[in-house]
């Protein structure tokens, strides 16, 4: 398909991607459909992130757009994929890097709406619709090359529902260091900074989001919790209370890993201190800081 001018598609994408100083989106990059920033290229000082994005209840373009703004802020090349099928020790060899922001469920026989909290039960004729049922995506193997990847030296960035990824893979919960209990509705909740010692949160203060405020279980040693939840009106999640643990960091064998719970919405994503939060966990990750 050509553009209104006569130029190739493939060629306007090119010559966009070669100019901009944001970092345009090109397509798929052979049959691993990976997006990137075109306008940056690896090196010592700009090491290399792949991001996995996108699941039922997380589109994948906010997540895109929502990165794509950070890794540009940080000057830092940033690729990204939906195709979790492609994930393994090959796809991951020429990265510094790996950023999940998706859960571990896929919906084999489809699903009537992307939020089953509020719109199936509008829907007509639902009685006509298969069943909805989940499997999870991560192999064994896509798990151990996860674990593998991260234990030779290079990071792992676990944001929100990817710690729901651990409830199926033991080898991922291993690294990430946690696994996904659950979560209320939307709502404002505060994130309290436990340690302003570490690097991810220096300079960084408690702030309010609207979000979801997920609940998790943590592995690891306490003295790595470095961000609490907290529901300051008193509202609680099943019997878990009001707290919890909503973000840590520490040293996996020769590589480094972080988790942050915050993240369903764009907005939340681009929380002011949130924000620098990330950053400082880029940074961190990349041995930039």
């Amino acid at each position: 398909m050509s553009t209104k001018t006569g130029m190739p598609r493939r060629k306007a994408l090119l010559t966009l991607g070669g100019v901009a100083a944001s970092g345009a989106i090109l397509g798929k990059v052979g049959e691993m459909a990976v997006g990137h920033t075109a306008a940056l290229r690896p090196s010592p000082a700009r090491p290399r992130t792949l991001a996995l994005f996108g699941d039922r209840y997380h589109n994948a373009d906010a997540a895109r757009v929502a990165f794509l703004k950070l890794f540009h802020d940080l000057d830092l090349p940033f690729d990204y994929t939906i195709n979790y099928e492609k994930l393994s020790a090959t796809m991951l060899r020429d990265y510094e890097l790996l950023l999940v922001l998706r859960d571990g469920l896929i919906w084999p026989e489809g699903y009537l709406e992307p939020n089953d909290y509020e719109y199936s039960h509008d829907l007509e004729n639902v009685d006509q619709y298969p069943k909805e049922h989940y499997s999870n995506w991560i192999t064994t193997e896509q798990g151990e090359a996860i674990r593998d990847f991260v234990a030779s030296g290079k990071s792992l960035y676990s944001v929100h529902n990817s710690s729901n990824i651990s409830v199926s893979s033991p080898a991922y919960r291993e690294v990430m260091g946690g696994a996904y209990i659950g979560h209320p509705a939307l709502r404002p909740f505060l994130v309290r900074v436990k340690n302003h010692d570490h690097p991810l949160t220096r300079g960084i203060n408690d702030f309010i989001v609207n979000d979801e405020q997920h609940f998790v279980e943590y592995d690891k040693d306490p003295k790595y919790i470095l961000l609490e939840s907290e529901n300051t009106d008193g509202l609680t999640f099943e019997n878990h209370g009001t707290k919890c643990v909503a973000g840590w960091a520490y040293d996996y064998k020769q590589g480094r890993v972080a988790f942050t719970a915050v993240g369903h919405t764009l907005r939340a994503l681009w929380q002011p201190e949130h924000y620098k939060l990330m950053q400082n966990a880029v940074r961190w990750l990349l041995r930039l800081s």
